[in-house]
């Protein structure tokens, strides 16, 4: 039974206070898995911790670090290995998504800047490798351990311009390149790390936050089932991932999109 095997489980969540982090941490509370929970976002971190006590009795622990910076990292890194003996999964969920106002990001390709691409793969991507690397030893004292990332649709396929005409929506080349680099990060951690530990990746579609209705009518239009993905909608393939259920389940990408990339 997934409840069984995720009861006491320890699991380190990045991205926790942010969206799907939240979503993912509610889940797993519910399980009663024992969460390390990362981010960046001192408040809405803190906030988190008193719902899951307050609707869970889950005493989960937090630790505000940007994984943009270096140095947070190799201090997150070092704290961990002196306050826990094990992990048993690492879910690398925090990304650099950027903002529409943010100066070299979401515009046309000519003015993306080299800033903003460093940015935003050294969230999305090279902290997922120091991460796995780093903590690979306290993995290796689990009995069956686990990385778990979130990658995305757009690390798979290409933007589709037409659906962003109108609206101050783009997609950055930094951000579905760094998700593509995941998904093939989690490939070669997979076969590298094996047989001891799995490694898999989620790839979310289209999730619905407020986007402008021109481009969500367009967005479904190409979407079989007809809607875009609520956080909710992730959730079950993250707890199945971190479940004893999918224990043959190595170097995977599995694709949340509602049928956006069948295509």
């Amino acid at each position: 039974m997934i409840n069984n095997s995720l009861k006491n489980k320890t699991i380190l969540l990045t991205g926790a206070a942010g969206h799907l982090g939240k979503e993912f941490s509610y889940s797993l509370s519910r399980y009663q898995a024992n969460l390390i929970l990362i981010d960046k976002n001192k408040s809405q971190l803190i906030n988190l911790q008193t719902k899951l006590k307050k609707n869970f009795n889950i005493d989960a622990f937090i630790k505000v670090t940007d994984l943009e910076i270096f140095s947070q990292r190799v201090n997150l890194i070092k704290f961990l290995k002196k306050k826990y003996s094990k992990l048993d999964i690492i879910v690398n969920n925090a990304a650099f998504v950027g903002a529409s106002n943010l100066k070299g990001w979401s515009t046309k390709f000519e003015k993306q800047s080299i800033d903003t691409w460093q940015r935003a793969i050294e969230v999305n991507l090279t902290s997922v490798f120091h991460l796995s690397r780093d903590l690979l030893p306290l993995l290796r004292k689990s009995k069956k351990p686990s990385i778990i990332n979130i990658g995305s649709m757009h690390g798979i396929i290409a933007p589709e311009w037409p659906l962003y005409e109108g609206t101050n929506m783009s997609n950055p080349a930094a951000y579905s390149v760094s998700k593509a680099g995941i998904i093939h990060l989690t490939k070669w951690l997979a076969s590298t790390l094996a047989p001891k530990v799995r490694v898999n990746c989620i790839s979310p579609g289209g999730i619905s936050r407020n986007q402008p209705i021109s481009f969500v009518k367009k967005f479904l239009s190409s979407t079989p089932l007809k809607r875009m993905a609520s956080e909710s909608d992730i959730v079950g393939t993250l707890i199945f991932l971190c479940s004893d259920q999918s224990e043959y389940i190595t170097g995977q990408n599995i694709i949340v999109d509602g049928g956006k990339t069948l295509y």
